[in-house]
């Protein structure tokens, strides 16, 4: 007889957070486990990246220098899709509103779309 998983499931709307989270708190470690080693993040101007390594480059500046910050104002999910409202700040144009849709799958986040 095959033991029943006993752990929880992770909830999309719970990565979401724990990597808001981490990204307010500049934690980049924290940040960059919330997503899975193949993710793609595609940007609103037609940029990708590819990949965990490519997430904490594209980051780690930001971080260390402790200048960005989002705040969420609106948020949506449906199955794997978590779609976020964000006021992001610290960056070059300061305050910049955003919608950025998260897929979660099988706890971590393995695609982002930067969709304005």
């Amino acid at each position: 007889m095959t033991k029943p998983k006993t752990e929880p499931m992770t909830e999309p709307r719970d990565v979401v957070e724990q990597q808001i989270t981490a990204y307010n708190s500049h934690d980049i470690d924290a940040f960059v486990a919330t997503y899975a080693e193949d993710v793609t993040v595609h940007r609103a101007d037609g940029s990708q990246l590819r990949g965990r390594q490519a997430l904490r480059d594209r980051y780690a500046g930001q971080f260390t220098e402790g200048r960005c910050r989002a705040e969420i104002v609106g948020r949506l999910t449906e199955g794997d899709w978590v779609v976020d409202h964000e006021i992001a700040h610290g960056l070059a144009d300061d305050p910049v509103r955003v919608l950025v849709a998260y897929r979660v799958r099988e706890g971590l986040i393995d695609r982002v779309d930067f969709l304005s």
